[in-house]
């Protein structure tokens, strides 16, 4: 897949088809199909599960998945505000965000889906030069905090801080033509949206997630009430995100194919895409998701970074990670 695959994710390769036969036995056994509803954006990482609802991976486990749509990951943040999802795919950052603003429906983390290393992408246009020729500059930011939150871990890294520049929020979409035609110096994207502008070649890379390692992770969370009364059947979410993974590792051209179609990039572009992205197998993500594991250590860092930014008041409630759904699918 041209993919960093971490070793345990690889170890646990399998042959779907071999066993094909028992998971639709078990399947057969089902009285009525549960239904699991997962938002999707576009995002190579949050794939996976359209995958597993394309190739009916959910169905061998007895329960119905479908996949909604989102134009923007700000969307899901607001439609899970509003109280329409009991289930998102969230960058840290927006958890943080999410849990400052409605603490008493503040999601669990139950899953990595990946960290990202090269994906996330600052871009200027010609003539820019340096993180330092940010200065004074129109960066454009997603609505969602993870914009200013990025840009802000760059211009750190040339001691500028995010008052020195004028963020200006837009949609992600809007990016590729607003960067092209010079209505903004910069943009904090990501696949495929900097695939798009990467086409018109009016920009380049400052900036990516590589040189902030273990600080950009993707999220499966889930409403905490949600999980107390439906955990039989989110462990069986993992697991089809699970085999969605192990699918794509088996099949790649087809599985590749398919994902990229629906981010209307082409297959090469998907994986040059993926190249940045490092995905967790679920035995590696049972001591990752622990207590005062890597992700319970991750959300302190990105709080008090919000914090720092005034973007989440201090005293805000910290997000609450648990292995137990990763343990029960690996049971």
């Amino acid at each position: 897949m041209g993919i960093c695959l971490s070793p345990g994710l690889g170890r646990q390769l399998f042959t779907l088809a071999a066993i094909g036969f028992a998971w639709a036995a078990v399947a057969g056994c089902a009285a009525k199909p549960e239904d699991v509803n997962v938002p999707i954006s576009s995002w190579p990482g949050y794939e996976y599960f359209y995958l597993a609802e394309r190739r009916g991976l959910a169905e061998r486990y007895g329960f119905k998945l479908t996949t909604s749509q989102f134009a923007d990951p700000q969307e899901i943040v607001h439609s899970y505000l509003r109280g329409e999802l009991n289930v998102a795919q969230l960058t840290t950052v927006e958890l943080v965000d999410i849990c400052e603003k409605i603490p008493e429906r503040c999601p669990v983390v139950v899953l990595i889906l990946d960290e990202s290393r090269g994906g996330d992408i600052i871009a200027a246009r010609h003539g820019v030069d340096t993180l330092q020729d940010l200065a004074g500059k129109r960066i454009g930011t997603t609505f969602s905090s993870l914009g200013p939150y990025f840009v802000s871990r760059a211009l750190q890294r040339s001691g500028l801080s995010l008052d020195q520049v004028e963020v200006r929020n837009m949609p992600l979409a809007e990016m590729p033509a607003a960067l092209k035609q010079g209505s903004v110096d910069a943009v904090a994207f990501y696949p495929p949206f900097s695939d798009y502008a990467a086409r018109d070649g009016h920009s380049r890379v400052l900036f990516d997630s590589r040189q902030t390692p273990g600080e950009i992770f993707d999220i499966l969370v889930i409403d905490p009430s949600y999980l107390h009364s439906n955990s039989v059947v989110l462990t069986k979410l993992v697991k089809a995100w699970q085999d969605a993974h192990q699918l794509a590792q088996a099949h790649p051209k087809q599985s590749i194919g398919l994902m990229a179609d629906r981010q209307k990039v082409s297959a090469k572009e998907f994986q040059q895409a993926e190249n940045g992205l490092v995905y967790y197998g679920l035995a590696e993500q049972k001591v990752m998701l622990a207590p005062g594991g890597v992700m319970e250590r991750n959300l302190k860092s990105v709080q008090k970074v919000q914090q720092e930014l005034k973007l989440v008041r201090i005293g805000a409630q910290l997000p609450s990670v648990t292995n137990r759904l990763v343990e029960a699918a690996l049971r």
